[in-house]
């Protein structure tokens, strides 16, 4: 059951995270990426044995299957600290730019802006007709 929990989890994580990053504003993609990163920091440590009360290390009287690996916790370590350096980047990045462009949009466009040589395909439809002019 609990393997059922876990693996919910990083399915909701990821799958929020993917919707948060596809967004058109910068404070979604931010919190997209980091859900990701909250995503791969619960798989990675799910992937070593998560054993209560005994030693990441090896000792001299343990067993070999009586140990917890210290490899997943390591990892999981690193990427904390790589996933909070690339959040207050990517923060940095979007004040930025919201500085200069005075838009929060991940292509620097206002709500009302097209990005050039897009067209807008709504604008000449006539209701009655159903064919652009």
């Amino acid at each position: 059951m609990m393997e059922y929990l876990v693996s919910l989890s990083i399915g909701v994580l990821t799958a929020t995270g993917v919707f948060l990053t596809l967004r058109a504003r910068t404070f979604p993609v931010v919190l997209g990426l980091t859900l990701l990163a909250y995503a791969v920091n619960l798989f990675l440590f799910s992937m070593g044995r998560l054993t209560i009360g005994l030693p990441a290390i090896i000792d001299k009287t343990a067993k070999a299957a009586q140990y917890s690996d210290p490899l997943p916790q390591a990892l999981v370590l690193t990427a904390i600290v790589i996933a909070f350096g690339m959040t207050a980047f990517l923060i940095v990045l979007a004040l930025k730019a919201r500085g200069e462009l005075d838009s929060d949009h991940v292509d620097g466009l206002a709500d009302n802006q097209q990005a050039p040589g897009q067209r807008d395909i709504g604008k000449n439809i006539d209701p009655d007709r159903g064919a652009a002019e």
